[in-house]
């Protein structure tokens, strides 16, 4: 079952950080197309500004969830590093948990908001205000089950091929 976990997650993340990538790479079009219209054209395209304004909400979030599985989220391991391989595990076992509690929340608000302002149109691209938001609680609910997946790890249930070099003590 935790075999079965992990190969889920690894390709949920992959999948993650590739339409990441691509609505990076897609956001850079619509604002080298923007300034190209604004400067040589004299016409700033009005829808613009709010498809990238969304694609960032989305790419952001679909990449902050994939860095939970993949570990290049933000956190301070010096700490980690100073401390016996015990009380390493503890505090990455109450990190996680943290990280997965803060997913359950992005989950639940985000969900509120995108039910909030699903009936508000974004004027310049006539999509719901709530698509916008919808990342949220996608990333939150992937948060949560990615930090789930860390903490069954760090408690010594681990699948043979997620056993990684910095995890040996």
């Amino acid at each position: 079952m935790i075999r079965i976990l992990s190969t889920v997650t690894r390709i949920a993340a992959d999948m993650l950080l590739k339409a990441a990538a691509f609505g990076l790479v897609l956001m850079t079009v619509i604002v080298g197309w923007q300034v190209f219209g604004r400067y040589v054209l004299n016409s700033t395209p009005s829808w613009s500004e709010q498809a990238a304004l969304t694609l960032m909400i989305w790419y952001v979030s679909l990449a902050a969830a994939a860095g939970v599985r993949q570990g290049f989220h933000i956190r301070i391991v010096a700490l980690e590093d100073a401390v016996s391989p015990g009380l390493r595990r503890g505090m990455q076992v109450v990190s996680n948990s943290l990280i997965g509690l803060c997913g359950v929340a992005m989950f639940v608000w985000g969900g509120e908001l995108v039910l909030r302002t699903w009936s508000h149109v974004v004027p310049s691209l006539g999509i719901p205000r709530g698509l916008t938001y919808l990342a949220l609680p996608i990333s939150g609910a992937l948060m949560a089950l990615f930090a789930f997946e860390q903490v069954l790890e760090r408690l010594g249930f681990r699948a043979p091929e997620t056993i990684s070099d910095k995890d040996a003590p």
